[in-house]
């Protein structure tokens, strides 16, 4: 499980029973629960996420003990009114959605330029059960290099993606790495603020990180019992 920061991956852990043991990778450290998860904070933004969980990826094939999941997680802004604050989304598209080019038309994403993927799709089944054992909402999750600060371009990213729900920084690093290795990503976000003008009195971070421990409890039997087999 990738988060951003460690204060997202210690809400994740509290979702576990006991303590973790951090194990040590070449740049990067998991933290082990008893559960055998693995829980990573792989940095702030796409490429040192990216970075991380291919480490983490290259590590466990290298050792024999492949993953059969990588869930990128943490808080995230949320597009109103439809994703409010405190609420969980679970992405059933992963997109980047400024990996492109700005044109005197508008944005072309660099798949009109002719290079790479701008949406990973995680497994649908697996999309279905996370809502339904946690309650939360299914749609579009956005990656973004530079978060959004203003109302136009809060508007300008629906526009483009009518079905976002919310935006982040780290999923389709993450997800770009597993798909090199051909695992499945999953990708579930606990909402502390609203996409556009940064008003930080209004964010509730402490309510999106507790919304994410109690998904974690709800979505521990949906883990363990979902196989790469149904994809």
């Amino acid at each position: 499980m990738a988060t951003a920061v460690p204060v997202e991956r210690d809400a994740v852990a509290q979702a576990f029973a006991g303590p973790t043991r951090e194990v040590r990778l070449p740049g990067a450290t998991l933290h082990r629960t008893p559960q055998t998860y693995d829980l990573l904070a792989a940095g702030v933004g796409p490429a040192l996420a990216a970075a991380s969980t291919a480490t983490a990826l290259t590590s466990a094939a290298l050792a024999g003990t492949p993953y059969d999941l990588v869930v990128s997680t943490g808080i995230a802004g949320g597009f109103a009114p439809d994703a409010p604050l405190g609420s969980l989304v679970v992405a059933d598209e992963i997109t980047a959605a400024d990996l492109g080019a700005e044109t005197a038309d508008g944005f072309l994403p660099v798949t009109e330029l002719g290079f790479g993927a701008i949406t990973h799709r995680p497994p649908p089944a697996l999309v279905r059960q996370t809502a339904t054992a946690t309650g939360a909402r299914t749609g579009t999750v956005l990656t973004v290099s530079t978060v959004t600060g203003t109302a136009a371009r809060a508007a300008a990213l629906r526009e483009r993606h009518p079905r976002a729900l919310a935006e982040a920084m780290e999923g389709f690093g993450v997800a770009e790495a597993a798909a090199a290795h051909g695992t499945p990503v999953l990708e579930i976000r606990a909402v502390s603020n609203a996409v556009g003008p940064r008003d930080r009195a209004a964010w509730r971070i402490g309510a999106a990180l507790a919304a994410l421990t109690t998904a974690f409890g709800k979505l521990t039997p949906v883990l363990e019992s979902w196989t790469p087999h149904d994809r």
